[in-house]
């Protein structure tokens, strides 16, 4: 069984940001030789998440007003967490909505989607540089 590991780094220049990271995912398929198995893509920050679904623009804006009415970023005060002197409370809470990481089936060395499926990395307290594992297993 072959096994493969990669970092993306991740440059979101605002606060919050919704990134379509299919084709570097596609990319380390195939510097990975893995034509059946699977890949596993996480984020690896705690305000910071990666999910599959729809590239369309109104579906994202749709996301950022739904996470943003189920958990607003000011006041800040709002946050027990942000009593560490953070302001980033609300990110923690979003991620864990929109969840660390997908697994996707490699299929004839493709990644077996859906119609219509991408992968993207969701930023909830950007304008830094942040990591992204992808591990691909498999034959």
């Amino acid at each position: 069984m072959k096994s493969y590991r990669k970092e993306l780094w991740i440059d979101a220049k605002s606060r919050v940001a919704f990134i379509n990271i299919t084709g570097n995912v596609q990319e380390c398929l195939q510097e990975s030789g893995v034509r059946e198995g699977i890949v596993l893509v996480n984020a690896m920050h705690i305000t910071a998440s990666v999910f599959i679904n729809d590239d369309e623009p109104g579906l994202h804006q749709d996301f950022r007003r739904w996470l943003e009415e189920l958990a607003p970023h000011e006041p800040v005060s709002q946050y027990l967490h942000n009593r560490t002197g953070e302001d980033n409370g609300d990110a923690h809470l979003k991620r864990q909505i929109m969840g660390r990481e997908v697994v996707v089936a490699i299929t004839e060395g493709r990644l077996d989607f859906g119609p219509w499926e991408q992968i993207f990395y969701g930023e909830f307290d950007g304008k830094r540089r942040k990591r992204v594992l992808v591990k691909i297993i498999g034959e």
